[in-house]
């Protein structure tokens, strides 16, 4: 009785289609069919253009459109020519213009992102590896600390390879290699978690909003 009820709201007409497009993505438990593509392709579809509906009114028309032709920032027009080289490449005659912008993306992100990644990755884990004062005040601090500190020496001689990896050394990268393995397994438990959890999500969607078998 819930279900037709729903049908006579306009909140419950958008649970009734939420409900039919989740079961539609479901049927691909049961092999690729038409209505698993056609809700794989209306998610896209939709997804495609209300990321350009974002970007045009929060960075786009901000940014280019109204300081270029609303405040005559006429500087703006090397962006906006930079921009539209993007689009050359569905013209195969000059698709060799999309290697401006993104030679000076790729040259500028390089030049960003490689003190940030070296800063955070590395020198900062330096710091949190190592063994302070402060840290040995509490035993279980200092035990952990000291585990980290010895899977960031074994990973790290596991991965050198100036020197062939037997006697000690082999054995120290074999507690590096378990030490990555646990790194990966960790990983693969969070994904899998959180797999379970959209699961779980539209499946009390289904039964409590759709449905109403559950409160």
């Amino acid at each position: 009785m819930h279900v037709f009820q729903l049908l006579t709201s306009a909140q419950g007409i958008w649970i009734w289609i939420g409900a039919l497009l989740t079961l539609f993505i479901f049927s691909f438990l049961f092999g690729d069919n038409p209505l698993y593509k056609f809700a794989e392709h209306l998610y896209v579809g939709l997804s495609v253009g209300y990321m350009i509906a974002i970007y045009y009114w929060n960075f786009f028309k901000p940014d280019l459109i109204d300081p270029l032709f609303g405040q005559g920032r006429l500087i703006l027009i090397i962006p906006a020519i930079l921009g539209l080289c993007y689009f050359a490449i569905f013209v195969q005659k000059f698709s060799w213009a999309i290697r401006i912008p993104m030679g000076l993306i790729l040259g500028w992100g390089a030049g960003i992102a490689i003190p940030a990644v070296l800063q955070a990755n590395i020198i900062r884990q330096i710091q949190g590896s190592l063994i302070t004062s402060q840290t040995l005040a509490r035993w279980d601090t200092a035990v952990w600390s000291l585990i980290v500190l010895v899977g960031v020496i074994t990973t790290v001689i596991y991965f050198f390879f100036s020197r062939e990896q037997k006697g000690g050394l082999k054995v120290v990268a074999n507690i590096g290699i378990i030490y990555i393995m646990i790194g990966f397994g960790a990983s693969f438990g969070y994904t899998v978690m959180a797999r379970i959890s959209l699961l779980l999500g539209r499946l009390q969607f289904l039964l409590r909003d759709w449905l109403g078998v559950i409160q």
